[in-house]
């Protein structure tokens, strides 16, 4: 489906209760709506519950259709990764030209009627939304969306998130038509949104785990106190000021601190809210480790998450080359053998930026995001090490030129001295994940 508009117009199609989509599922309720389209729950001919998706195409501008079916697959990939803590996609199609994701069932609703808690359940909600986060990121992922809405419950009580529509796509800063031509919509929701997203500067538009991490940081807060950690957000001045305080790191303590064991909660809250993302608590293992415990029984799993793998160890003489793979972005799948590339063309440095001159040229939908010349790999003579620096070697100035928006291995910002790949590290450009991998 990748790639693919319907050779047909889109149809006008309203569902209704009883429908069957496809011969495969049949509508049962629905679930809600949103700028999308709607959500339905429908059973297979087996009974089994599920939710579907449908975005309706026909009331998107013809020039933007592809994008928006580019991010519906992306959404349904993301939802492919393994995870109990990811609502889960089961299918994907096409319903008189409009495409459609069909998900797992989460019976227990979103978190929106579970805010101002603060006890064990919260606690409990906080580490499966870190288990989630840290799923995605391990996998080059990032949500950019997190909020009350798009964390729901399952049947067994895990807390998993959803709704991953931009979840490491287009820059929910980008500013575009929504699918009802309005235009100059921002994607995503300003209360959950760091800085560095509001107020572009070097790395801001590098999207990294932090983004998350800050996101969190908003949704706990909302959880335990059931307030907006920067005041309120009913009008346009209340955003002003929102963000005003947002970059400030200028957060309420005090409605936590009258909150029921609010103070025990400022930690982890304090390193997720700060407004310089480098300051920021920099992953979802780094946040977990900072939870309160409340002395939960044996039947909850410690403070701890399985973070990028970076370690050598292995049999080393098995390894025969490295390689990367894209994680996200329009080439999503992709690989580039790095050392076949030294063996054909004889040279041990390779270029990596959106120019048609560098060795690998990188493709996404905003590529001003990426520098035209934006970092370079250097293979080892024995073609299974790599060293990445920032920026590239400028011939006709005969300097070093680095990235406009830098180079980050692991969230951490690579300088042009460089840094040493390792197996599974994800080095992000701009929207672009990409992981290193030895074979």
């Amino acid at each position: 489906m990748q790639g693919y508009i319907p050779n047909i117009v889109p149809e006008r199609h309203i569902c209704k209760v009883g429908e069957i989509i496809n011969s495969r599922y049949t509508i049962v309720s629905l679930l809600g709506e949103g700028s999308f389209g709607h959500v339905f729950m429908v059973k297979d001919f087996s009974g089994r519950e599920f939710a579907l998706k449908l975005l309706h195409l026909w009331d998107v501008p013809s020039d933007i259709r592809q994008p928006l079916i580019d991010r519906f697959e992306m959404e349904y990939r993301t939802g492919r990764i393994v995870s109990d803590y990811l609502v889960h996609s089961v299918d994907i199609g096409y319903l008189a030209g409009n495409p459609y994701i069909v998900m797992e069932y989460c019976s227990g609703g979103d978190l929106s009627s579970r805010l101002g808690d603060g006890g064990v359940q919260t606690l409990r909600y906080a580490r499966d939304i870190l288990r989630g986060l840290n799923d995605l990121h391990i996998n080059g992922k990032v949500h950019r969306d997190l909020k009350p809405e798009n964390v729901l419950i399952k049947s067994d009580g895990i807390a998993a998130l959803t709704d991953f529509g931009i979840s490491g796509d287009r820059n929910k800063r980008m500013t575009e038509r929504n699918i009802f031509g309005r235009p100059y919509q921002v994607f995503g929701t300003y209360a959950y949104m760091p800085p560095e997203q509001v107020n572009r500067a070097r790395g801001g538009s590098t999207v990294l785990p932090t983004t998350d991490v800050f996101s969190f940081g908003v949704l706990l807060y909302q959880m335990i106190t059931g307030k907006l950690p920067f005041g309120k957000l009913e009008s346009q001045n209340d955003l002003v000021w929102y963000q005003k305080k947002g970059k400030a790191g200028d957060w309420d303590k005090i409605t936590l601190y009258n909150t029921p064991n609010g103070k025990c909660w400022e930690p982890v809250i304090e390193g997720c809210l700060q407004p310089d993302y480098k300051n920021r608590l920099q992953n979802a293992a780094a946040v977990m480790e900072l939870l309160p415990d409340f002395g939960l029984v044996n039947n909850q799993s410690p403070n701890t998450l399985k973070t990028v793998n970076v370690s050598n160890e292995g049999d080393v003489a098995s390894i025969r080359g490295c390689r990367i793979m894209i994680l996200q972005g329009l080439e999503y799948g992709k690989i580039y053998d790095l050392s076949a590339m030294v063996k054909q063309n004889k040279r041990f440095l390779l270029t990596l930026g959106r120019g048609e001159d560098n060795s690998i040229q990188l493709m996404d939908y905003q590529s001003f995001y990426t520098s035209r010349y934006h970092c370079t790999i250097e293979i080892g003579q024995d073609l299974r090490s790599a060293t990445i620096r920032d920026g590239q070697w400028d011939v006709e100035s005969r300097c070093w030129r680095s990235s406009s928006n830098g180079t980050y291995v692991n969230s951490t910002e690579v300088s042009s001295v460089g840094q040493q790949l390792r197996e599974g590290d994800i080095i992000t450009i701009g929207e672009i994940t990409i992981r290193f991998e030895s074979y």
